[in-house]
C-alpha cells in the first residue's frame, strides 16, 4: 500500500508543480495579467508567490519531506486561489459562469484533500514508508 500512497501522493502534487511553474513563475507576465483582469491585489508579487507555494507544497507532498507543511501550503493555495480567479458569482455570461464554478469546484475540491492529508501525516507520518520526513508540525 505504501506504493499506491506514493503514486497517489505523486499524483495530487502533479497539477500544483505543473500549474505553479508554468503559469506562476515560467508564464508569470501572462499570469500576472490575467490576475489583474480578475481585480487581484498586487499581482505582481501574488502571482509569482502563489506559483513558490504550489510548487514548493507540491514537491514537499511528493516526496514525503515535511508533507504536513506541504499540504497546507496546498490549501493556502487553493483556497484564495478559487475565491479570486473562479469567482464565478460575479459573471453574468451563464457558460462562463458555468465553467468558472466549475474550476472553483475544483479549487474548494483540491483544497479539502490537502487539508485531510494534513491530518493524515500528522496521524500517521511516522508510520509511513517511502517519505523522507513526514511531518515538520
Amino acid at each position: 500500500m505504501d506504493w499506491v500512497l506514493l503514486i497517489g501522493r505523486i499524483l495530487f502534487a502533479l497539477i500544483f508543480v505543473m500549474s505553479g511553474a508554468k503559469v506562476h513563475l515560467i508564464q508569470r507576465a501572462q499570469g500576472v495579467q490575467y490576475a489583474r483582469a480578475n481585480q487581484v491585489p498586487v499581482p505582481e508579487l501574488l502571482v509569482p508567490l502563489s506559483g513558490l507555494m504550489a510548487v514548493v507544497g507540491g514537491a514537499f507532498v511528493a516526496l514525503g519531506l515535511w508533507a504536513d507543511l506541504g499540504a497546507l501550503l496546498l490549501a493556502a493555495f487553493a483556497f484564495p486561489v478559487g475565491l479570486g480567479m473562479h469567482a464565478f458569482w460575479k459573471l453574468p455570461d451563464p457558460m462562463e459562469r458555468a465553467n468558472q464554478q466549475a474550476h472553483f469546484m475544483k479549487n474548494l475540491s483540491i483544497g479539502g484533500a490537502a487539508l485531510a492529508l494534513f491530518v493524515f501525516f500528522q496521524q500517521f507520518g511516522d508510520e509511513l514508508d517511502l517519505v523522507i520526513e513526514p511531518t515538520l508540525f
